[in-house]
């Protein structure tokens, strides 16, 4: 990792050779999966109507490969998509309703930041990722390569956040504050002891300034008084660690064991299937055992912060 540099913000300085790439994002079989799952139960419906794919076709004004891509899950299937397929096949109104309610459990595994349009506040995007995610969550795992995670967040240092993504992504609504007073609430979480919270976090991480030098300052003095929570697991992996075997990988969150969360440049994914789960369950655990905690973690946070008064250096 020799001579890679720190892609995030303005890298101030790191001791020597010690940054590192973050790696490219992964391909998703819980997607298509779940694609394919939607488009079977479409083509029972269609069989059960006794239609062949060519008669349906004709009925909805399509072609034929439309269809057989929709039902194989090559193609996604719209809300629009599957009324048609419900109006056409005579679906009931239970029928239309689960497979209506399939289609949209099956969208909000992937999706893409150009889809939810620059009249989407930061406040509703999160709103709708995040659901109720928060109020059932009981084991709460992340990693973190390129910012504090956001349960850890200062409010100061979120709202910086907040800011350049609205800017990035050309957003006309300006709801950060109300993004930030919802984030600060989720916070609450952490002092439920009957829940966990467990972080791993690149040490780098705490050396990047991407919003200025009194915003990292706040923010590495927050770390030192959160990580006391008995609910919280403060995790930091040393740039001179051994990291044979133990590559960096993308940022990620596992929410019990049932759901990964990753937020790409492009769009925000979810996986759900057992495998990806079991894969990222099995790097975060990886991860984990390189981590030190309690007062060598401590250490590494305030020397991090001593360094905050010494000049930068220019790029």
């Amino acid at each position: 990792m020799r001579g890679a540099r720190a892609i995030l913000g303005n890298p101030c300085r790191l001791p020597a050779g010690q940054a590192f790439i973050v790696v490219m994002p992964p391909s998703s079989s819980s997607l298509q999966a779940a694609r394919q799952r939607l488009g079977g139960k479409l083509r029972e419906l269609r069989l059960a109507a006794g239609l062949t794919g060519r008669a349906f076709a004709a009925a909805a004004g399509c072609q034929t490969s439309k269809v057989s891509q929709i039902e194989k899950g090559v193609r996604p299937a719209s809300v629009a998509d599957v009324r048609l397929w419900c109006r056409i096949c005579g679906a009931s109104p239970r029928q239309a309703e689960e497979l209506l309610a399939e289609q949209a459990a099956v969208a909000r595994l992937w999706i893409a930041f150009r889809d939810l349009g620059r009249r989407t506040g930061l406040n509703a995007t999160q709103k709708m990722l995040s659901g109720d995610m928060w109020e059932r969550v009981r084991v709460f795992r992340t990693y973190q390569t390129k910012v504090v995670p956001g349960l850890l967040q200062t409010a100061a240092y979120m709202t910086a956040i907040l800011t350049s993504v609205r800017q990035e992504r050309d957003v006309e609504v300006d709801d950060i504050a109300e993004a930030v007073t919802e984030r600060i609430g989720r916070q609450g979480y952490l002092l439920q002891r009957e829940r966990q919270f467990l972080f791993v976090v690149e040490e780098p991480v705490l050396w990047f300034r991407p919003y200025g030098v009194e915003a990292q300052r706040e923010q590495l003095a927050h770390l030192l008084d959160v990580m006391r929570l008995p609910s919280v697991s403060l995790g930091i992996i040393p740039m001179r660690a051994d990291r044979r075997g133990y590559r960096p990988r993308e940022s990620f969150d596992i929410t019990d064991s049932d759901l990964v969360t990753i937020e790409l440049l492009s769009g925000f994914l979810s996986l759900t299937h057992a495998d990806e789960i079991g894969a990222y369950v099995t790097a975060w655990e990886q991860l984990y055992s390189i981590t030190v905690h309690g007062k060598q973690a401590r250490a590494l946070i305030s020397g991090a912060l001593a360094a905050l008064d010494e000049p930068s250096v220019s790029a």
